[in-house]
């Protein structure tokens, strides 16, 4: 079997790789070892959020134009098939519980007037003196509150979704679910499927989440792979879905690691930790019920909601902890495209077409951040 481009993996990232490669006339084959959105991708939360607009630099301006660029790409999918994401810009909120913490975001809010700004648009950070009645706890507002107008949420499965949906009309893409990918030769474009069909590619995109960094490491020579740290790890996250009636116009609400987010399909996700030590990956347990009662803790109206999904995942984080995305620096027919463990949702899209210009011989119409290169990951340290 032969075909233009072979993405490993039906997360956010491959879906995005092989939408791009297909607007870019390839024939894509998307394989994937469970169904679509099986790994982290397929999670509760949906939050889109930007990095805070001080100390501006090339990674804060690719997330900025990323988070910006979104809309218009969901609203295009929408369009096609009638479909919904889940897409709203709700803004943010994040109470400010201490003087010094106000202080902060004051000084930001110029920074903000500046970076925060695509064309004639711009985003507030604006810091208030006070936020809805009975919102917020009192003790955690005492120094009012930021509203962030950049911030947004989407549904996770309802993207997912919609990005399958748009490839199932493209001409030319094929997607395999239940289908792992059993080896693969870089340097020949050469992938053995679990069931021992051989694709020859003339390019592969490994985007499997934390199943990409096994497969990476496999690729290097016994002695390099013992002086090499592993290329990634998995961060557990956990989250969960509460039955209880919030406004969806409601801003994002975050506080102290802890997320609340009103989806318009009902319910409010909560989350997420962030575990670097766990027994098992996909089980939820104590940390949740603790995350559970910090949320009640910082929005009183969750008392008492009952909780109808739990959910617990790995996310990717590659060794530099920034995204990882590109060509392999010794394999230029394979290209990598995961490890944002905690950022993927808003800017996939946008590494996602880097890295398919790249494989179009289009240059770079999108600049990578250096952080993001595959270059800068290799031989970084594992505990930077």
């Amino acid at each position: 079997m032969k075909t233009d481009l072979v993405v490993i993996g039906g997360g956010i990232m491959g879906l995005w790789a092989a939408l791009h490669a297909a607007r870019a006339g390839l024939e894509v084959l998307l394989v994937e070892r469970a169904t679509i959105g099986a790994g982290a991708s397929g999670g509760l939360l949906g939050a889109l959020m930007p990095h805070t607009p001080d100390r501006w630099n090339d990674k804060k301006q690719f997330q900025f134009d990323a988070l910006v660029s979104l809309e218009g790409e969901i609203r295009r999918m929408e369009a096609e098939t009638g479909l919904s994401a889940g897409y709203r810009r709700t803004g943010r909120l994040i109470p400010l519980a201490k003087p010094h913490l106000r202080e902060i975001a004051l000084r930001q809010v110029a920074d903000a007037d500046v970076n925060w700004r695509s064309g004639e648009v711009g985003f507030a950070w604006g810091v208030l003196d006070t936020t809805p009645d009975g919102l917020f706890s009192s003790d955690v507002v005492a120094d009012g509150a930021v509203f962030d107008q950049l911030a947004a949420r989407v549904s996770p499965r309802g993207l997912l979704q919609l990005l399958t949906s748009v490839l199932g009309t493209m001409p030319g893409v094929t997607i395999r679910e239940g289908c792992a990918s059993r080896e693969i030769d870089p340097r020949q474009g050469r992938v053995v499927l679990a069931d021992g069909t051989v694709v020859h590619a003339g390019n592969i995109v490994l985007a499997a989440g934390v199943g990409s960094f096994p497969l990476i490491d496999g690729l290097q020579p016994v002695e390099d792979a013992k002086a090499r740290p592993a290329s990634g790890t998995g961060v557990k996250g956990q989250a969960a879905r509460l039955a209880v009636d919030l406004d969806p116009a409601l801003p994002i609400l975050y506080s102290d690691g802890v997320y609340v987010i009103a989806h318009d399909t009902g319910g409010v996700a909560i989350g997420s930790t962030s575990e670097m030590d766990y027994a098992d990956p996909l089980s939820t347990d104590h940390r949740l019920d603790d995350l559970l009662a910090k949320a009640v803790r910082l929005v009183p109206a969750l008392v008492g909601a009952p909780v109808i999904e739990r959910w617990a995942g790995l996310r990717p984080r590659a060794v530099g902890r920034d995204p990882m995305a590109g060509p392999h620096p010794d394999y230029p027919r394979l290209h990598l495209l995961t490890g944002g463990f905690k950022i993927s949702f808003g800017i996939a899209h946008r590494l996602a077409q880097a890295v398919v210009e790249r494989i179009c011989g289009r240059g770079e119409a999108i600049a990578l951040p250096l952080s993001f290169r595959c270059e800068s990951h290799f031989g970084v340290s594992a505990r930077r």
